[in-house]
């Protein structure tokens, strides 16, 4: 032990707790290097054969990068040149602190033994620790940290080779200070750019470099054009006195001179602030948090009626913008108005897109176009720019100077050609942050050894149900089979019905590497021919899958009923299952309506249905809505994979059974863990939506003298169950599509941080989620969460800590939306393929629609003065050179596709009937709404 040092913290309750920390040293610590003789180590990680070659460095060395480089070169070192490099015990920490995303990745490259990379605990070693001294800064003593290691090694390798050509070490860093300070003490140290430059056969890794401070003024004009940032100790105290507010900056898809500011208030109350001009904006970037200074009352503005792309040709910093958002709807009211006055957190990450090649020629310089519009073009400096055109990229913004009209960045790396479907699943992954890549050898550890069995210590603790005649349906082709049910006559003349649940918490146990990754991804995501699976496929499609005729590990929900589906007894049991049949939807349908049939799992399937039809009327009596809206997907052709047509998809009773059974399930299990555990069950609620946000399905309905009463959700269901207009057959499902517009989205939470537990959606005091864990990480903590209450499993701190459990659901809500939206552009892409296909042996058609006043309304060209158009809140119509268009009026278009701009492809609809010249209505892009709302099964 070195020393100890003593210091007191407060606890959360007020007391005071006394904290003792000891400093060991250790002479023991492996260098790493399999040229050492002196250290006494089992296997080495630095390998003298896999040296970089270096016109800088012509003998065979070792890399140790600095914290800063580490923090700001991530993308160069990541690539598979780069290898034996020594990260210090002191680089780990400070980027820990941090980056937590770097700090990740280069925990990664660590662990990957193709790279050669070695981590040294230096701050432990007896020869390389140092204590700070007198009036030193925290990052002074760091950086001295590192110059003394890398003495250390010189030294240390030294002493192990002794011909002239012996490894050396080099230091990289990008701070002039440390870089003298090393060159004094004889150490071999280089700027991260000319080291990199330096590489022979790889060119192509300049690209990567993130621009440091000096080189950012170089691309620069001297004018500046936006305001300086204020320092957070300023905007600290601006909030603190009420001048400045803070909130999340959120891009406009529409105008990229306008944004919002959101800001979360007390309790469940947020505002929004507007911001529009691009000094205004002041350089922040969509999902930063910010400062934002409220302008006086006489400046606030309206949102601006422009719709402005920022897609024109590269524009010079110095060029003069006509600002076009000083135009104003004046029909609109005002709203409040700020200015970013400066940058609280960037939330920046790489994004992908694509690359504006600049038409200057033999340019190193070009814009790229991000796919996503609320992002801002970034300048980087690339020699690859004939290379990478045509193709999406990934780009990293290193900073946003002052005097730059664009952001700056690098490349980080390719993505393959535009329009090919692996590159687009790809950018649909990247761009929702969905974790995607291969399980790490660290997971893969703690899956079972294969062949696999049930052991009788597991029969020992479980209820054998394998003579039950239990059976799962599913859609077709599913392989990760989460339930299964069963229905039989108990001898009393009631029935039971069971619902066994894969039981997949017996698998991954928690807090190993398994579980963390399980809780990071969330989520199993359904993109169009592809699963990205939460746990590995060992488990999803084979030992967790309740497959047909073989033994499974379940947890069953077991209920005794009466025939009037009254729940008599409910009881929660680990059980062993052997399910008879794994059928589909129309299999289980074609069963029931067979009635030549008549063996026990037809039996089950129609006391299930029996059941079901009561248990969903019960519901609907209770207010559970349906906001169902059919389904539509082309049909393909079976040989040449060409759309023939579209088709509605069709929904069957046994749809209707699984979830009515899944719904009462997920609810009895909600009941018990709250019983059981009232501040830390994991349940998930859908608030009700606030009376505003109704409006349009009010104004819509009463624009055909229909009334809806949404004072309860009930009312709500039973105004749109009468909802009919006598010759518009569409009305009431047109209806009840704008009702799930205005719906909240359902979220996970921890009972102990809220009061607030109903679900809207399901008229249900209670709900969570049990019957998917397979495809949902949540299930998986109430899986554990149940077992405990039950005592089938013991506990752990974590399941009991609601601060813990809450930060669990809200990372759950993130990755189930961001679910949810890589579905949608999965689903959006595909459709977008077959429209190519199926607009191409068709050509432009006409169609009969309904006018519904969404999207954004585009005019033929932006030289020409458009037609007046009067837009009434109220009614609500729209008035287009004398012609008034109101909700659900009939409209013939012709439908077309426009694919001029490859990121962003769309189907473009023009107005024929009535005629208005000079009008085209084109769908923004093709983004199909969300599928019909499940019941949140």
């Amino acid at each position: 032990m070195l020393k100890s040092k003593t210091f007191v913290r407060k606890t959360r309750s007020g007391g005071v707790m006394k904290i003792v920390r000891e400093h060991y040293l250790r002479d023991d610590i492996w260098c790493g290097s399999e040229v050492c003789a002196e250290c006494k180590q089992e296997s080495t990680v630095l390998q003298r054969d896999a040296c970089i070659e270096s016109n800088l460095c012509s003998y065979p060395h070792y890399v140790i990068p600095d914290t800063n480089v580490v923090l700001h070169q991530i993308d160069v070192l990541e690539d598979p040149v780069i290898r034996n490099v020594i990260i210090l015990q002191t680089v780990l920490q400070e980027v820990r602190h941090r980056s937590a995303p770097v700090y990740k990745r280069l925990k990664d490259m660590i662990h990957e033994k193709e790279k050669f990379f070695y981590a040294f605990t230096n701050e432990h070693h007896r020869e390389t620790f140092i204590e700070r001294e007198p009036g030193e800064s925290a990052n002074d003593r760091n950086d001295r940290a590192i110059r003394v290691a890398a003495q250390w090694y010189s030294q240390h390798l030294k002493t192990s080779e002794s011909d002239a050509d012996g490894l050396k070490v080099v230091l990289l860093t990008n701070d002039q200070g440390n870089k003298q300070k090393a060159e004094e003490s004889g150490l071999l140290v280089y700027k991260c750019e000319e080291y990199i430059k330096s590489l022979i056969g790889n060119p192509e890794l300049v690209d990567r470099l993130a621009l440091s401070n000096d080189d950012k003024h170089d691309i620069t004009s001297s004018k500046v054009l936006f305001p300086e940032h204020l320092p957070l100790s300023r905007i600290q105290a601006g909030i603190k006195s009420g001048a400045f507010v803070q909130g999340t900056f959120r891009a406009s898809r529409d105008n990229y001179l306008e944004a919002t500011v959101f800001v979360q208030g007390d309790g469940e109350e947020s505002t929004e602030i507007l911001i529009q001009g691009l000094q205004n904006l002041n350089r922040a970037v969509y999902q930063d948090v910010v400062a934002v200074q409220l302008l006086p009352q006489n400046q606030w503005v309206a949102p601006s009626s422009v719709v402005l792309q920022d897609e024109g040709a590269a524009k010079d910093d110095n060029e003069e913008e006509k600002e076009e958002d000083e135009e104003k709807a004046v029909n609109l009211s005002r709203k409040p108005t700020g200015k970013v006055v400066g940058i609280i957190k960037r939330n920046w990450r790489p994004f992908c897109g694509m690359l504006n090649i600049s038409q200057i020629k033999e340019s190193t310089r070009h814009l790229f176009t991000p796919a996503d519009r609320r992002i801002p073009r970034i300048r980087i400096e690339t020699r690859q720019a004939s290379t990478l055109a045509g193709q999406r990229i990934m780009v990293a913004i290193d900073g946003w100077p002052k005097h730059s009209r664009y952001p700056n960045g690098h490349f980080v790396r390719s993505l393959g050609n535009a329009g090919e479907k692996d590159t687009e699943q790809e950018v649909l992954l990247l761009e929702h942050d969905v974790p995607h890549q291969d399980f790490s050898q660290a997971v893969l550890s703690f899956l079972p050894k294969m062949p696999w069995t049930i052991t009788p210590e597991d029969m020992a603790r479980r209820e054998d149900l394998r003579n039950l005649t239990v059976c799962s349906v599913d859609p077709p082709g599913c392989t990760d089979i989460d339930d299964a049910l069963h229905c039989r006559e108990l001898n009393n003349g009631n029935l039971e019905v069971g619902v066994h649940i894969a039981d997949v918490s017996h698998f991954i146990r928690p807090g190993n590497a398994m579980d963390r990754e399980a809780a990071n991804r969330g989520t199993t995501v359904y993109l169009c021919g592809k699963r990205i699976d939460m746990v590995p496929e060992l488990l999803s499609s084979n030992l967790c899958s309740l497959r047909s005729n073989v033994e499974r590990l379940a947890f069953s929900c077991i209920w005794e009923m009466n025939h009037e589906a009254e729940i008599l007894k409910t009881r929660f049991t680990k059980s062993v299952i052997n399910s008879k049949a794994s059928l589909t939807y129309a299999e289980a349908q074609m069963r029931i309506d067979d009635t030549t049939k008549n063996d026990d799992i037809t039996k089950s399937l129609r006391g299930l249905n029996k059941l079901a039809k009561i248990l969903k009327r019960q519901r609907i009596q209770k207010g559970a809505l349906t906001l169902s809206s059919l389904e539509v997907r082309f049909h393909i052709d079976s040989e040449t994979h060409d759309p023939i047509d579209l088709q509605t998809k069709e929904l069957m009773e046994t749809n209707s059974m699984v979830e009515e059974f899944m719904l009462l399930a997920n609810i009895s299990v909600a009941q018990k863990i709250y019983d059981e555990f009232p501040d830390c069950a994991m349940l998930r609620k859908h608030p009700a939506p606030p009376p505003s946000n109704y409006d349009i399905l009010l104004k819509a309905a009463k624009s055909k003298g229909v009334e809806i009463h949404t004072d309860t959700a009930k009312a709500l269901a039973d105004s749109l169950d009468v909802a009919r207009v006598d010759g518009f057959p569409y009305f009431n499902t047109l209806l009840r599509i704008l009702a799930t517009r205005c719906m909240m989205q359902a979220v996970y939470f921890c009972s102990g941080m809220d009061s607030d537990f109903h679900h809207y959606g399901l008229a249900s005091p209670i709900y969570t989620h049990f019957t998917s864990p397979i495809r949902r990480y949540a299930d998986i903590i109430v899986h554990r969460l149940l077992a405990v209450a039950i005592a089938a499993d013991s506990t752990y701190p974590d399941l009991m800590d609601k601060q813990k459990q809450s930060a669990l659901a809200n990372n759950l809500n993130y990755r189930h939306k961001m679910s949810q939206y890589a579905q949608r552009a999965s689903v959006a892409f595909h459709t977008q393929n077959q429209h190519n296909l199926f607009f191409k042996s068709r050509g432009i058609l006409n169609e009969e629609g309904f006018f519904g006043l969404e999207g954004t309304v585009f005019f033929d060209a932006k030289d020409k003065a458009g037609p007046k158009l009067v837009f009434d809140e109220e009614g609500p119509t729209l008035n287009v050179e004398q012609h008034t268009f109101r909700i659900f009026d009939k409209v013939k278009v012709t439908i077309s596709l426009d694919a001029s701009n490859i990121q962003h492809q769309k189907i473009r609809m023009s107005l024929i009937d009535p005629v208005i010249p000079g009008v085209s209505v084109p769908a923004p892009e093709v983004e199909p709404q969300a599928k019909k709302p499940k019941l949140d099964h």
